[in-house]
Formats: C-alpha cells, structure tokens, sequence
C-alpha cells in the first residue's frame, strides 16, 4: 500500500537561490495522477524552475500537463532523462494553434482555379476519350484481317441487352412523349384554328429529332451505365489483366462486341420509338381533336419528307457508338475500389449525353446547310 501511495505523481513548493522551485515525485502517468492536474492547476504564484529529477516515469498526459504549466508560468524546466526530454521536445513540438476552419479564400481566385481544373479535365477526358477510339477503331480493323477473331455470340448477347430487352422502356416513353406533343401542340394551334398542324408538329419533331434523341439519352442511362459498371467490376478483379496474360485483347473481347450492338441497334431502336411515338400522337389526335387514324396517317405522308427519316437515321448510329465508346473507356478507368466504380458509371451516363446533344446540335446546324429542313 505504501509502495502504490509513493507512485502517486505529487510535487512540493520550494525556495532556491534567485526563485521558486516546484519539486515532482511519483510516476507522472494517467493512472498515477490522481487529483495532480487540479492540484497543479490551482497553484499560484511565480515558479521559475520545475525540477522533474525525483520522478520515476512521465507519459504524454504528463508532459502535457508540465509543459502546459510550464508555458503558463515562464519556468524552465530540469532534470530530465534523456527519454523524458524526447517526450518533452514531442509534446512541445506538436503544441501549437490548430485552425479550427480554414481560412476564408477570395472568392475570385477559388472561381478561377475550378474553372481551370475542371478546363483540364475536361481537356484530358476528352484526350484519352479520342485514344479509346482510336483503340478501338484498331480493333476493329484487326478483326477485320483476322475475322475468325470476332466474337459472334458476346456481340449477339450485346443485341439482347442493348436492343431486345430495351424496347418495353423505350416503346412506353415514346409513347408518352407523342401523348405530350400532340396534346400541347393542340392546345397552341387551337388559339388559330391551326389543330390539323399538330400532325405536321408530331411527324416531324419525332422522326427528325424528338425518337432518335430520347432514345440515345435513354440508352445511354440503360446501356451506356452497364457497360461502364460491368468492364469497371472486371477492371477492379483483374479479370482484365488476365485476359492480358493469356493472351486475349480487352478491346476485342469486351468494347468490341459492346460497340457493333450498340451502333446497329440505335437505328432501329430510333425508328422504333419513333414510330410508337406517332401511334401515341395519332391516338390523341383521334380521341381530342376528332382526326381519324386515315385521315392521320394521310396527312402525315403529306407533310413529313423523306429526309427526315434519313436525318434521325443517319444520326442514330453515330449515337450509339458515342455511348459505347464512352461507356467502355470509363469503365477501363476504374483502378483503386469499388467506390470509382459508381463514379466512373456515373460519368459514362453524363459525358454520353453531353456528347450526344452537343451532336445533334452540329447534326441541325448540317442538315440545314444542305438543304434538309
């Protein structure tokens, strides 16, 4: 019991030469301080020396609180072993102010520098976006040369996933996109007694802009998200670096067949919700403005030119192998865990759709160029 109450950290006031002295004892350590640190803190009075000879252990809650007092006092400090002068030197080192938010930026200069990190990588995305391509066009004109390394059933399985199994999505959003059209066209057109052009509006939004549009936008949020995750979660298990190894390309495994569905499928996946999306104007048409499904369709071979079809079919192809292509070159990205998967999947959506209005505006500023309005 002696023993244990001697291992308490306590210290005593003393006089020396030119000063007041504060003399330890004990073990300044957590479970030896006791009632110390409120004893210490309490003290008053001018204390020009902290003699720590007569100690038998410090640890950093002990250094602490001495050099806390010390601070506090302006006393120097003795009679340190070498081990508790090191932990000393610590603890003084590592006492300093910390900011507790940091400090306020001008505005201007943080506005500046996102713009400029977002500039650049913009810049780079768009870089390895164009090598990707580039790979991949490679790619293709390999297996062109070498067609017995064409991989028939991955691109057919392509088809089902890209085309086959999107067509209930896309058939009921084309549907009610032409429900849309038809019904606010009708409602304008009805202040100049004009409801007979809302067939020309439905026709001609459709087939030139509205189905091939909606359905890339569509396909890249079904597709273009897929084959990002999938390539991405084969990018995090080395499957890719195996395939490496054994001896099979990636890009004619895997972007290949992604990239042949994706730009066969969107002509007819455009057609198609283009054509759905008439019915659902015609129905419409038919049910609030009276205009019978004969007089319908007439009407509509009418007024709508062939080049429209051609327009939302020349467009459609180059669509899909935006998407692909920007699906897959995210997906390759993925490198560290699991989280860059969603980002990289996240990206390949966004970027997709950038890229495909972005298009689709230059396509209108063409189309008008040469004569196909």
């Amino acid at each position: 019991m002696k023993r244990a109450m001697n291992a308490q950290a306590d210290f005593r006031h003393d006089t020396i030469d030119g000063g007041e002295a504060l003399r330890f004892s004990g073990r300044l350590s957590l479970s030896c301080l006791g009632d110390f640190p409120e004893r210490l803190r309490s003290f008053e009075g001018k204390v020009d020396l902290l003699d720590l000879s007569g100690i038998d252990r410090i640890d950093t809650v002990g250094a602490w609180l001495i050099h806390r007092f010390a601070a506090e006092h302006e006393s120097r400090i003795e009679g340190l072993s070498p081990e508790a002068a090191h932990l000393m030197a610590q603890v003084a080192a590592a006492d300093r102010d910390m900011a507790m938010r940091p400090p306020p930026s001008n505005f201007l200069i943080k506005l500046v520098g996102e713009v400029g990190q977002a500039s650049i990588s913009a810049v780079t995305t768009l870089a390895g976006l164009l090598g990707f391509f580039g790979a991949t066009v490679l790619a293709f004109l390999t297996v062109l040369r070498h067609p017995r390394r064409f991989r028939l059933n991955a691109t057919v399985r392509r088809f089902e996933v890209v085309g086959i199994s999107a067509l209930g999505i896309i058939g009921l959003m084309s549907f009610l996109i032409g429900l849309v059209i038809a019904q606010q066209g009708s409602v304008q057109l009805r202040q100049f007694g004009a409801e007979i052009f809302t067939i020309n509006l439905i026709g001609r939004i459709t087939l030139r802009e509205l189905g091939v549009l909606m359905t890339a936008i569509m396909v890249a949020g079904r597709s273009g998200s897929a084959f990002a995750a999938q390539i991405g979660t084969m990018k995090l298990t080395e499957e890719i670096d195996a395939m490496r190894t054994i001896g099979v390309s990636p890009m004619e495994a895997l972007v290949l067949p992604r990239v042949i569905a994706a730009v066969l499928m969107m002509p007819l996946l455009g057609f198609y919700s283009s054509v759905v999306a008439i019915i659902g104007g015609g129905l419409l048409c038919w049910a609030a403005l009276d205009i019978p499904p004969v007089t319908f369709i007439q009407r509509l071979r009418e007024v709508v030119p062939t080049t429209d079809v051609y327009v939302g079919l020349l467009k459609a192809p180059v669509f899909g192998l935006i998407i692909a292509v920007t699906g897959c070159f995210q997906g390759m990205q993925v490198e560290s865990d699991a989280e860059q998967v969603g980002q990289r999947t996240t990206s390949a959506v966004v970027q997709a759709i950038f890229l495909v209005i972005v298009l689709d505006a230059f396509f209108a500023v063409f189309f008008t160029w040469i004569g196909w309005i």
